[in-house]
């Protein structure tokens, strides 16, 4: 067995002279320009209150990240994706948006965002923005039209605004249900202050349903489109990209509602507007993508839209949902890779995000799937455990071929804040659950950067304003600072393995063969020169033939791979099969 001293827990990584011999590039590699970057690109996602304030008033800002960019390139990103930015009365994080062409004054300015484009570009990192196109915000001058407007006008006509059931229409027009837990009606109140009509929102009360039939709508969303492509942004992320389109009769939902049945998920007609939306993107210079958010059960139905003429990639929410557990990942990933392939779309990989409970902790916990269903306070964590499978999985995801997607914090290997005070808690789910659902704040927290104490470099020095949520005392062991020079740490393990990604010809975009192994194991080669092995089971196991360990999660036990880790190899000839 050769290199199996090559990862070590004080030493996981490659250093220069490894890299050297290993035939990789000792420091990052800018990518040249090319129209397919988005097949195997590394998207790291922003959420802009708790990336970095620059300011001081405790909010994160475009300031903070245009500060921080340096740090994106040392990390080895090829594009960002912001969530929401825009104007609006922050009601669900910003996916209540008011005015799409304006900046949230506490983001800063358009000007602001201009400038943020062109410097992350200047450091070959492309930009990508969130758009909210099933709905609006309640301030949003539209809706606030048609409440003046009244029953019957046009400008109602952009909503779905109903009379109620029952002879004094007090009933709800459908049962539908929320994402958010609870009703998705809400009655407004008449100029004359009588009981009005109904209007539906998917969502909160706050973020009313737009009407996709209506020509309004399509063009206002084309125009906003076109507003940021020509301030030089490289694509949009489609927020709930199968629930535009309502059925205009409004039936309740189908017990088993078959393909395209259901009255507002994944409607036929939404293939029109994308194949609209991929027309005007592709009149642009350079590749401009869309990338759509897509929770859909049918893995043929989500790879509809991912046909050539509409969007470029989708979101697979699949492998985020799955458990630790290889039949259950490796069924995942096979199922993907053939949805993919009869429309030649690449995958995505991704393990954390805005919405869902932080990997480290999701990993240690008995159940580790993950359910919107399921969130509940107070589970019992083991988050040695899923740090540990934590950095597995960050391996095993950047070798799997497509595109990667990284949360804001993973690479630090931040837990999920879990006891956060129910009075600072802002996302709806927790209210509409009555406190059940602990929300989404606690994978929101603001990043630490630096030193001992809250707020960890978020805020400058200087800041008297604490924090938008506070950061727990013990992030001190967790700040960028404490981590870029420990070759243990999660930071460390995401530069070497984004560093290798990149240099590696046979990562990102491509085939994948799969390796004979024990049960409980992952093996895979990407190309003649490259295996990745991933043990998610109790014992240790023996590595295939191999030439170098250019990475390992965890360190080697007497030349075997642990439990919960994974190893890159890179192998001299074609890789054959492991052994127990």
């Amino acid at each position: 067995m050769t290199g199996d001293s090559a990862a070590t827990a004080a030493d996981p990584a490659v250093d220069a002279a490894d890299a050297e011999q290993a035939g990789l590039p000792a420091g990052p590699v800018a990518p040249p320009e090319d129209p397919h970057w988005w097949r195997s690109a590394v998207i790291y996602q922003i959420y802009p209150r708790s990336f970095a304030d620059g300011n001081g008033d405790g909010v994160g800002d475009l300031a903070g990240v245009r500060e921080r960019l340096p740090y994106l390139a040392d990390l080895g990103v090829d594009a960002l994706w912001f969530t929401p930015w825009y104007e609006s009365p922050l009601a669900d994080g910003g996916y209540d948006v008011a005015d799409y062409r304006r900046i949230h004054p506490a983001f800063g300015d358009l000007a602001e965002a201009e400038a943020l484009i062109a410097d992350a570009l200047a450091l070959g990192i492309r930009t990508i923005v969130d758009i909210v196109p099933n709905h609006v915000s309640d301030r949003h001058p539209w809706f606030q039209e048609a409440l003046a407007a009244g029953p019957g006008s046009a400008a109602r006509e952009r909503f779905w605004f109903r009379r109620g059931r029952g002879d004094d229409g007090s009933g709800m027009p459908t049962g539908w249900r929320s994402n958010f837990s609870g009703d998705t009606w809400t009655r407004t109140t008449d100029p004359d202050g009588t009981p009005g009509e109904w209007y539906l929102h998917l969502f909160s009360p706050q973020q009313p349903d737009l009407n996709w039939n209506h020509p309004d709508v399509r063009r206002e969303h084309e125009d906003i489109l076109r507003f940021w492509f020509d301030r030089g942004v490289a694509g949009v992320r489609i927020d709930s990209a199968a629930l535009l389109v309502k059925d205009p009769a409004l039936p309740e939902v189908p017990e088993h509602p078959g393909p395209g049945e259901h009255p507002n998920q994944d409607r036929d007609e939404l293939h029109d507007i994308y194949r609209g939306w991929r027309a005007l993107a592709d009149g642009y210079p350079g590749t401009r993508v869309l990338v759509g958010e897509l929770w859909l059960p049918e893995i043929d139905r989500f790879a509809r839209y991912l046909r050539p003429d509409e969007l470029h990639t989708a979101f697979n929410f699949d492998f985020l949902a799955s458990p630790w557990d290889a039949r259950e990942l490796r069924a995942s990933i096979d199922e993907t890779l053939a949805a993919h392939a009869p429309v030649h779309a690449p995958s995505t990989w991704v393990l954390s995000n805005h919405d869902v409970t932080r990997a480290v902790t999701r990993y240690g916990r008995e159940d580790s799937s993950f359910a919107f269903a399921t969130k509940r306070k107070g589970t019992p964590t083991d988050l040695a455990l899923g740090r540990r499978r934590a950095r597995a999985a960050a391996l095993l995801t950047a070798a799997l071929p497509g595109s990667l997607y990284i949360y804001q914090g993973d690479e630090l290997g931040l837990p999920e804040v879990e006891d956060l005070p129910d009075e600072l808690r802002e996302d709806p789910m927790h209210e509409r659950s009555g406190g059940v659902d602990p929300g989404r704040d606690g994978c929101r927290v603001p990043l630490p950067w630096r030193g001992t104490t809250p707020p960890f470099g978020f805020s400058p020095d200087q800041a008297t304003a604490p924090p938008w949520l506070p950061q727990p005392a013990d992030w001190a062991a967790l700040t960028v600072q404490a981590q870029q020079s420990d070759p243990s740490s999660m930071l460390w393990l995401y530069r070497q393995a984004l560093r290798i990604r990149r240099a590696e010809p046979a990562l990102g975009d491509g085939p994948l063969t799969w390796l004979d192994a024990p049960d409980g194991v992952l093996a895979f080669s990407r190309g003649a020169a490259f295996v990745s092995v991933t043990n998610l089971s109790s014992a240790a196991v023996p590595l295939p033939p191999h030439q170098a360990i250019l990475l390992s999660s965890s360190p080697l036990e007497g030349g075997l791979l642990p439990p919960d880790s994974t190893a890159w190899l890179r192998t001299q000839h074609p890789a054959g099969h492991l052994t127990t």
